[in-house]
């Protein structure tokens, strides 16, 4: 009876023991899903890794063209405009008219200064101050002697002050430029003519007349142009 018993009892062990089984069997599927939904944003994707590539890409060559195009606009270079062209030849006027060394008549470069003068230096000259200026020279030329290189800058105040409203009309037109060239082609040709050869308007004394004439000239032709 005893056996009967023992064996009784392993047989109701085992059976209790079947639920569990069985409940372990089926939370094993339902654990691997839980992990498989943790896991999954972990996964390899090439695809996405490949669309990650052509945006990074694409990314690169914009920047590229931008640096390309600012490239471009630093290294373009503007052209010289009227107005400086203008200072350019007074600048070159006045150094003629107080240069020696030069063998031209330094006379004929007076009108080319009313010709090229900035517009604001002619305004400046026909105002208030420009008449007072050449007022007190006038004075002081009567009672005093002025060098030869001061006359010239002098007559050139006069002449713009008195110059009548047809004449000063001509500057910045063709004809204007046209008598410009005129003028500089005449002071270049006396300058190295009596000069007797480049090297010697290349000198010392005379190398400020040569480049200042050479300074009138192009900027004679480049105001035509």
């Amino acid at each position: 009876m005893a056996s009967l018993c023992l064996s009784s009892s392993r047989i109701v062990s085992l059976h209790h023991q079947k639920p569990f089984l069985s409940l372990k069997l089926r939370s094993r599927p339902s654990d691997l899903s839980g992990l498989g939904r943790h896991t999954s944003p972990v996964c390899f994707n090439p695809l996405r890794l490949s669309g990650d590539r052509q945006r990074t890409a694409t990314v690169s060559t914009r920047v590229e063209k931008r640096r390309k195009r600012g490239s471009s606009v630093v290294c373009y270079a503007a052209p010289i405009s009227a107005n400086s062209l203008q200072w350019i030849s007074t600048i070159s006027c006045l150094a003629l008219m107080l240069a020696r060394g030069t063998g031209i008549h330094k006379s004929v470069v007076v009108p080319l200064f009313a010709l090229h003068a900035p517009s604001s230096i002619v305004a400046w000259i026909k105002g208030e101050y420009g008449v007072w200026a050449a007022f007190l020279a006038l004075i002081a030329r009567l009672f005093f002697t002025f060098p030869g290189e001061l006359e010239l800058p002098f007559i050139a105040l006069l002449l713009v002050i008195v110059a009548p409203y047809q004449v000063m009309n001509i500057r910045g037109k063709q004809e204007g430029a046209i008598i410009a060239i005129a003028i500089s082609g005449f002071l270049a040709f006396q300058h190295f003519s009596r000069a007797g050869s480049l090297e010697k308007a290349y000198e010392k004394g005379s190398v400020l007349a040569t480049v200042a004439i050479i300074g009138v000239t192009v900027v004679s032709l480049l105001l035509l142009l």
